[in-house]
């Protein structure tokens, strides 16, 4: 009987496992294994090998290599990680370890029978997965550190540039540019930090735990963990090869960052368009309409909030792809589950990179932006305040005498500077109330730009009070610069460690991946 057109026939795969005879489909190698292969041979390849290498200084320290076998197995990962292996349905089933495998089989001088010995690739992938996912995280905190940055910087140039402030889309209270960016500044640090708090919480080392429920040999797991930059091992082998828990805490906070990304946006958006015209992009971060002559668009913001909406679907995508697996090694989690975490950080970076331009180009319409303070009543609430405080009028009733004001001065034409104590008055009256100076309130509430200096708590819009808050947040930025930097340095110590110890020449080859 021939075989079917869809299978192919016994070839090499009989050599990996007694079990199945026939190497993988056409259909499977061609819709599944290969694609995967490619993938982890463009991004994790440097991870494999590095896991490699620390197995082979494993192996020397059991005394089941020696130092030559264990330095020419590392020469032989090297050349793996330089030039490359291919996905062969016949000779590795299209699967990346054991590809990597028969690459240092075939090229060793002899044999080496404890090659391999008490191994899976079930905490090898884990941790390959985990080593390209936190080089992930240190560039993606990269990106955002870099637009904290660019918000802190643009808001000590604005922290005394008066603009509307709104509530429920309408004019509210005076406030700067500068006090708005610092709480993108701050929202940036927060992030940071609670990312900082995610990168050491997953940072263990899955490699050891085997298949699922340990290894045979006296496995140095803390030494292990140290030379791949870890803070430990994993302390259940299960949970080690079981878990992506790490990919939805990392993809969790990404999309925490993008519903935050997306609010700031709106703003930019907001008060860019028409009837607000605040501030412009240079030409360069500009659209045009094809129909409309007159038209300058800023196409960049809608890219920018589109994308971020891309970044909380994917947290959506990795949760579900996640929940309801048996708590064990399943394909399905460890690989499709993860699939999206790449393309994630990849429109993570994109954003990033697209919103810190558009921040670092920002241009301020600053008498289009007086004119709109100057033409709101938006010292309507320190005019409460100045009632009650001066005028002992009760809170709720100074409220409603503002309320009243506003109106009676909007019916009579007038503008927010142009008090008019007698309308106060009458308005007071109304309610029982006999105020004995009512210019002096009206003339503190409704000032214009002055009134941002009516503020006097920590935190509030006040210049001095955003720039002294300013000056905290470039303390902390300095602090989380200084923490990223150390994790960093950690993982890329640990990984040339591994090189020196096998005496090769510390090439990049077992570090970072071509798509970290």
């Amino acid at each position: 009987m021939s075989p079917s057109p869809d299978r192919s026939p016994v070839g090499e795969a009989g050599r990996l496992t007694g079990r199945i005879r026939s190497a993988p489909s056409r259909l499977l190698h061609d819709e599944v294994l290969e694609p995967q292969f490619r993938y982890e041979a463009a991004y994790l390849l440097p991870w494999y090998t590095a896991v490699e290498k620390v197995f082979a200084l494993e192996y020397r320290r059991m005394g089941l290599i020696t130092a030559s076998q264990a330095a020419e197995i590392g020469r032989l990962l090297h050349g793996a990680a330089r030039d490359g292996i291919t996905a062969d349905p016949q000779a590795n089933m299209s699967d990346i370890a054991f590809a990597l495998e028969q690459y240092v089989e075939r090229g060793l001088s002899e044999p080496v029978a404890a090659w391999h010995v008490d191994r899976s690739r079930n905490d090898m992938q884990s941790t390959a997965q985990l080593l390209f996912g936190r080089q992930l995280l240190l560039d993606g905190a990269e990106s955002v550190m870099e637009f904290g940055l660019a918000a802190h910087r643009l808001a000590t140039l604005t922290t005394d540039l008066p603009m509307v402030g709104q509530t429920h889309l309408q004019a509210a209270q005076t406030i700067t540019p500068g006090y708005y960016f610092a709480a993108v500044s701050q929202q940036m640090a927060h992030t940071l930090r609670r990312l900082l708090t995610t990168h050491d919480g997953i940072n263990l080392s899955p490699l050891g735990s085997g298949a699922m429920t340990g290894q045979d040999l006296p496995w140095d797991r803390d030494a292990m963990a140290a030379l791949l930059g870890c803070r430990g091992p994993q302390p259940h082998a299960l949970t080690g090869v079981a878990s992506r828990a790490w990919v939805l805490e990392i993809a969790a906070e990404v999309s925490l960052l993008g519903s935050s990304l997306s609010r700031f946006v709106s703003d930019v958006m907001t008060w860019g368009s028409g009837p607000y015209g605040y501030l412009a992009l240079p030409d360069e971060l500009s659209g045009i309409s094809s129909a409309m002559p007159q038209k300058k668009n800023y196409p960049v913001l809608e890219r920018i909030r589109g994308k971020s909406a891309h970044l909380s679907a994917y947290y959506l995508d990795m949760l579900l792809a996640q929940r309801a697996t048996p708590f064990t090694n399943m394909v399905e989690v460890s690989k499709e589950a993860g699939a999206n975490l790449l393309p994630m950080f990849t429109t993570l970076g994109t954003t990033m990179r697209l919103f810190t331009a558009v921040v670092e180009n920002l241009g301020f319409d600053e008498d289009r932006m007086r004119s709109a303070v100057e033409q709101e009543f938006l010292g309507g609430f320190t005019l409460a305040n100045q009632l009650t405080l001066r005028e002992s009028v009760p809170w709720r009733t100074a409220q409603v005498i503002a309320g009243r004001y506003i109106l009676a001065a909007h019916a009579a034409g007038l503008p927010p500077h142009r008090i008019a104590p007698d309308l106060l008055r009458t308005a007071a009256a109304e309610h029982g109330v006999t105020l004995a100076d009512p210019e002096t309130p009206l003339a503190t509430a409704f000032r214009g730009a002055g009134e941002l200096y009516e503020k006097r708590s920590a935190g509030s819009a006040h210049p001095d009070r955003v720039r002294e808050l300013l000056d905290e947040q470039g303390a902390e930025y300095r602090d989380l610069r200084a923490e990223w930097s150390a994790r960093r340095e950690r993982a890329e110590a640990g990984l040339g460690r591994i090189d020196a110890l096998l005496g090769l020449d510390g090439g990049a080859d077992g570090g970072r991946g071509a798509g970290a």
